[in-house]
């Protein structure tokens, strides 16, 4: 008996595994083909290289981010050099540093209470900034350190992109300054740094570099003191000249700082307490952040087709802010190719390896997605073949109801009348702000409106409509022209369409004497008149299809013959011939036929 329970428990085990893997067979055999992107086919062919160094998003993020920036700037701009700060770090220390720093290095480091005081405030206030900074510059430095040996300029000049631009090569100052070391445009042209549409290379940190390098090395062979180099390089060696001569001739700055801007004032004291916290940031608690990449971590790659950021991180999986960051120049996050001209990608060293193994299908790629650029919906329309579409009804929910809105309405007042909020009108009509234009239908869901019929909604809709149309029907506007030189009553009424009459009724004129410059109504139309009657059916589409009968406000009109400025503003409700006017640039009524007009609305 035991044998046989054992034999069937063992049969009805085989039994239900040998089910299960034929349900398996069968759920495998019915799912779909998942079909990959071309995108994805790409970059499943790739030969990619696995020891890949990966670049941290925060430390993306903090290369991007602009706040140190404002931050340092706005300190440079407004510190005061002469109010005593409160912080920890006696006199006589500070002296003995100051003394260490100037034995190795070419400015002249000498201690005053206002470079104590500059240095204490950043102390104070901008520990966690230079903390970040150091992380920066651990990226920046060596690239910079590299151009100025090459020059014989001397290191620590490195220090003053931090005072100039918190070393991020997208800086923008209020004055147009651009990049690491906040060239103006003229300077950077006369430093032959490329800036067109694609390119500003005073965000290159190579080329920007050694430009600055350069003006440097000018300057001191004109002024022969790096502290005045460096005032130069901040206000004008113009501005330095003037302060010399205005102190009687002494060239040491220290000699010279009260004649110079107010700015320039502060900006070498800053320079020197930026080196002097770099130098002994320990001291003083300072942890620098530590990057997680590095400038020779990096390579260049030269780009042989145009490619923009998004294909480029697309096809390497990188984030596109990562190239951003090492490619500032590229102003539209697109690589130009020009001809005769090379432009180079700079990227992780582990990137450069897989985009030179896989170039042809890289280039392929982005050729083919170049080649699916969408055309621009106006110009679409403008190209696409008309075709009448067929009219589809689509029933409306029996809970909400519609409201046409009437001069003078807005939301807040439309929400109190149907006792609901601003926000539920907007979200029933996917409204973004809070404008209204006068004839719009709105769908609203009262709090009572589970118990009204669609009859009730409907006929409700439409008493609203037939008030709004009522009211229409009394509204006038009035067209005025200025006279011009040259103008009679008859070549008025006979450009206008209309006659001496009604031009002598609108105006309450007794003879046909016009003054230079007066303001004549030349017109009196009505806005649209809808006849009450095309509401009386159980909706209000018939309504809408008449209330929308005349051209629409926000296209481009072409000009046919026989078209004046007064005939064409009749075919828009509300049009003026001054609104065409303005919104065309046109200064008098002549127009040609095939001339592009826009009515603006």
């Amino acid at each position: 008996m035991i044998i046989r329970k054992i034999s069937l428990a063992v049969s009805v085990f085989f039994s239900i595994a040998g089910f299960a893997q034929d349900v398996v067979k069968a759920d495998t055999g019915s799912k779909p083909e998942v079909k990959i992107s071309y995108l994805d086919s790409v970059k499943n062919s790739f030969v990619k290289n696995d020891l890949a160094i990966r670049v941290d998003s925060l430390w993306m993020n903090e290369l991007t981010s602009l706040d140190i920036y404002d931050d340092l700037t706005k300190d440079i701009q407004t510190i005061n050099k002469d109010v005593t700060v409160d912080q920890e770090l006696p006199t006589e220390l500070l002296k003995q540093r100051l003394q260490l720093m100037n034995e190795k290095s070419p400015f002249e480091i000498e201690y005053n209470q206002g470079l104590e005081n500059i240095i204490k405030s950043f102390l104070k206030n901008r520990k966690k900034s230079f903390s970040r900074l150091m992380a920066l510059s651990e990226y920046y430095f060596p690239i910079f350190e590299d151009a100025f040996a090459k020059q014989n300029v001397p290191l620590e000049i490195k220090y003053l992109a931090v005072v100039e631009s918190a070393l991020n090569p997208k800086a923008v100052s209020k004055m147009g300054a651009t990049g690491l070391w906040q060239f103006m445009y003229g300077t950077g042209k006369q430093y032959d740094l490329k800036i067109d549409s694609y390119i500003d290379e005073r965000s290159d940190p190579l080329k920007a570099t050694a430009a600055a390098s350069e003006y440097m090395t000018k300057m001191f062979s004109v002024f022969g003191d790096w502290e005045l180099v460096l005032a130069s390089y901040n206000s004008g060696p113009g501005n330095v000249t003037k302060a010399i001569r205005r102190s009687g001739g002494k060239t040491k700055y220290w000699d010279i700082r009260n004649y110079l801007p107010k700015e320039t004032q502060g900006y070498v004291p800053a320079f020197l307490a930026t080196m002097y916290l770099f130098e002994y940031h320990k001291e003083h608690g300072i942890n620098p952040e530590r990057a997680v990449v590095k400038n020779f971590e990096t390579d260049t790659i030269r780009i042989k087709e145009k490619m923009s950021f998004k294909q480029i991180a697309d096809l390497l999986d990188m984030p596109q802010s990562q190239i951003e960051l090492l490619n500032p120049s590229y102003k539209l996050k697109v690589v130009p190719f020009y001809q005769n001209e090379q432009h180079f990608l700079r990227l992780p060293k582990d990137k450069v390896a897989i985009f030179v193994a896989n170039e042809d299908k890289i280039y392929a790629y982005a050729k083919y997605d170049s080649g699916i650029y969408k055309m621009p919906s106006r110009l679409a329309q403008k190209v696409t073949p008309k075709v009448k579409a067929k009219q589809v009804k689509v029933p409306e929910p029996l809970d909400l109801e519609s409201y046409i809105v009437q001069k003078g309405d807005n939301l807040s007042s439309i929400a109190e009348r149907y006792d609901v909020t601003v926000a539920d009108i907007k979200d029933w009509n996917n409204l973004k702000t809070n404008a209204l234009v006068s004839g719009r239908c709105l769908k609203i869901k009262p709090k009572d409106s589970d118990s009204k019929s669609s009859q009730e909604v409907v006929k409700k809709s439409a008493e609203t409509v037939i008030a709004t149309a009522e009211t229409a029907e009394k509204n006038e506007i009035e067209v005025e022209y200025v006279v011009k030189s040259g103008d009679n009553l008859g070549s008025i009424a006979k450009k206008f369409g209309v006659t001496l009459a009604d031009l002598k009724e609108w105006n309450k004129l007794s003879t046909n004497n016009l003054a230079l410059g007066k303001s004549l109504i030349v017109s009196k139309k009505e806005t649209i008149v809808v006849e009450t009657t095309a509401v009386a059916s159980n909706s209000i589409d018939s309504f809408r299809k008449k209330a929308t009968s005349a051209k629409t406000i926000g296209e481009d009109y072409y000009v046919k013959k026989g078209d004046s400025l007064y005939s064409i503003s009749k075919k828009y409700p509300g049009v003026t011939i001054s609104d065409i006017k303005k919104w065309n640039g046109i200064k008098d009524e002549d127009i040609k036929p095939g001339m592009k007009l826009k009515i603006n609305g």
